[in-house]
């Protein structure tokens, strides 16, 4: 049984994680592998690794940002807004969230995240707050007291999730790392992931 780890940011629209969570679970399920979500400080990741934030990016790379969000979204069928009244927000209490639900266990974690990226970038909700994290996590299953909980833990975690990343060679999000080696960036490689659990190469 293969496992990938999945680091990801919950702000990260084009960075291909609202964009392509589902199709992950999706692949997942089909070949029976496990996945650990490591949500990462992503605006920390780029300093760390050379890259450069969309918002700072120069204006002809914004503009095609844009364009390929809006393809994206009507190709995976998903709402999107582009200009969101809460963007960007702090990703840190939603990234412990799915952090404490992880070690709980008790409900579907998949689900809370794709809640939480949906409740971003669909539903224009700041899932900085606390009833928007709380009520993402009561639809996934999880006491949503959960919130509450392991923020220490969950500081650790996200740093050391953060620390890992660097190591692997993680420089942008969504990223998968399969437990055999091999590295797949981008949502646009999510049928590339497919085929190697699948064993084509």
């Amino acid at each position: 049984m293969s496992h990938i780890d999945y680091f990801f940011s919950p702000i990260s629209p084009f960075t291909y994680t609202y964009l392509a969570d589902s199709g992950l679970e999706e692949i997942v399920r089909e070949h029976e592998a496990t996945v650990t979500y490591k949500p990462i400080g992503i605006i920390m990741l780029f300093s760390r690794t050379g890259g450069t934030p969309p918002a700072q990016s120069h204006p002809l790379r914004q503009e095609y940002h844009l364009q390929e969000l809006q393809r994206q979204s009507k190709k995976q069928r998903l709402p999107i807004t582009l200009k969101l009244e809460y963007f960007p927000t702090n990703a840190t209490p939603s990234s412990y969230a799915i952090i404490a639900a992880q070690a709980d266990s008790s409900g579907d974690v998949g689900g809370l995240v794709q809640y939480i990226l949906s409740a971003c970038w669909a539903e224009e909700k700041d899932i900085a707050q606390d009833d928007v994290i709380k009520d993402c996590l009561r639809q996934a299953g999880f006491d949503p007291a959960l919130a509450d909980s392991g923020l220490l833990s969950g500081a650790e975690t996200y740093l050391a999730n953060l620390e890992k990343a660097v190591i692997c060679g993680v420089f942008g999000a969504p990223f998968y790392i399969v437990d055999d080696g091999p590295e797949f960036w981008g949502q646009d490689r999510l049928n590339d992931l497919d085929a190697h659990l699948a064993g084509e190469f």
